[in-house]
């Protein structure tokens, strides 16, 4: 397969924008990628976009990217609008290392939008249900009622709610109690430990200008927080925003006509969807199996990483993921937190962004925020949440629920290449 490699990157800060259109929200993160790349909107060869509830909020369900891009000049190539729920943004880079590493193109943009935040809360939290089986949400929730009927985990009783789900809060908030009960029950994981997680991400969102928040929190105010669902509260949570996020990606021979440029190289590109399998078969977690298959196409393993960004919708998803990804065993992933590990300055520094939980989750855009946040690492160029000496970087993003993992996932490990 043909070398292929980031040249641009670029976003907006992820936050509440509401005078800002999913239009401008684009142009602000395209022409800051394509500055970043030291190229034009006439240089790019095709595009890759993605966006989830564009047509939800305003009725624009189709044609969303040639909507969105021809403002900048973007038109008469090939755009691909991509939708895979929360896994979007990294599917369209998916899409743009395909059409370079075939051979198709050379130069391409896989950018992603999104314009969540509405102050009809209620309608905004609805939103969240196309991420599961519409036509099965009943069923859905029932399996799920069953496995956490089955816990020894004592909750407390104004915790418990089921009824709330899509009203006050997103109904993955519900899935993400559920997986994090489970891990309780089964390995004796604590909401404290739920909590350092959240701490450190607040922490390192204090020095990303681009979070949505930007607040040291204690593990002692983020417990007292308001509840959402136990185990979760507030803090815990992904935050609702808007943000657009892009990359341009380019092939090694065009690489040699940039005289400025500070690639980075996309080593694996890995997309794949969920099964049907039990919530204790954990070799077969969507996470495990592609991260297995990353690390193969890399020919690297999980302590070659130096940096991460992983898909924490909620503390707890950054727990499970330093598990599937193989940065700790399975079932450690609390006290893995506990130890540091995951801090800047630690063995494996985890989402220096802030994560989803501090940087923000605008749907369509955030796995390339992750990268954003990569590349940037990769670079050295992150000042005071700098990775030192990092060479290689992973971005894991989930997208939906089905069953008792995500419906799809797209993983990236990217290398720095020394100027």
């Amino acid at each position: 397969m043909r070398d292929v490699y980031i040249v641009g990157a670029g976003m907006t800060r992820f936050a509440k924008h509401l005078d800002k259109t999913e239009k401008d929200l684009v142009a602000q993160a395209v022409r800051a990628g394509l500055d970043d790349a030291g190229l034009a909107a006439a240089d790019l060869q095709a595009a890759w976009f993605s966006n989830s509830m564009w047509g939800y909020f305003t009725e624009q369900h189709c044609i969303r990217g040639q909507v969105a891009l021809r403002p900048l000049g973007i038109q008469e190539i090939p755009i691909v609008n991509v939708e895979n729920a929360c896994a979007g943004a990294s599917t369209a880079l998916h899409g743009a290392w395909m059409g370079v590493v075939s051979g198709v193109y050379e130069c391409v943009l896989a950018a992603g939008v999104e314009k969540l935040y509405s102050e009809d809360r209620e309608k905004t939290f609805r939103a969240y249900w196309a991420g599961v089986d519409v036509s099965n949400i009943k069923r859905h929730f029932a399996a799920w009622r069953r496995v956490l009927d089955g816990l020894a985990l004592e909750i407390p009783p104004d915790q418990d709610q089921a009824k709330d789900a899509g009203k006050n809060r997103s109904a993955f908030m519900d899935v993400y109690a559920g997986w994090s009960r489970w891990h309780m029950a089964t390995y004796g994981t604590t909401q404290r430990q739920l909590a350092v997680i959240a701490s450190k991400n607040h922490f390192h969102s204090t020095m990303n200008p681009y979070a949505q928040y930007q607040k040291k929190m204690t593990v002692e105010e983020i417990l007292a927080a308001r509840p959402v669902i136990y185990p979760l509260t507030v803090p815990m949570c992904a935050p609702v925003g808007d943000g657009a996020a892009c990359a341009v990606v380019c092939s090694g021979d065009y690489l040699k006509k940039l005289s400025a440029a500070r690639p980075v190289k996309i080593c694996a590109s890995v997309l794949g969807s969920g099964s049907d399998r039990s919530i204790d078969e954990e070799d077969r977690d969507i996470g495990a199996r592609l991260s297995r298959q990353a690390y193969e196409i890399a020919g690297v393993g999980p302590a070659d990483i130096d940096v991460a960004e992983v898909h924490d919708a909620t503390a707890f998803g950054e727990l499970h993921q330093t598990e599937a990804l193989g940065f700790c065993p399975a079932g450690e992933g609390g006290p893995f937190a506990e130890s540091g590990a995951t801090r800047l300055g630690g063995k494996l520094p985890i989402n220096t962004s802030g994560g989803l939980e501090s940087r923000g989750h605008p749907v369509g855009a955030s796995g390339l925020g992750q990268v954003f946040e990569l590349v940037t690492q990769l670079r050295h160029e992150a000042g005071e949440r700098q990775v030192e000496g990092c060479r290689l970087a992973l971005a894991e993003n989930g997208g939906g629920n089905m069953g008792f993992e995500e419906a799809a996932m797209c993983m990236h490990i990217l290398e720095r290449v020394n100027s």
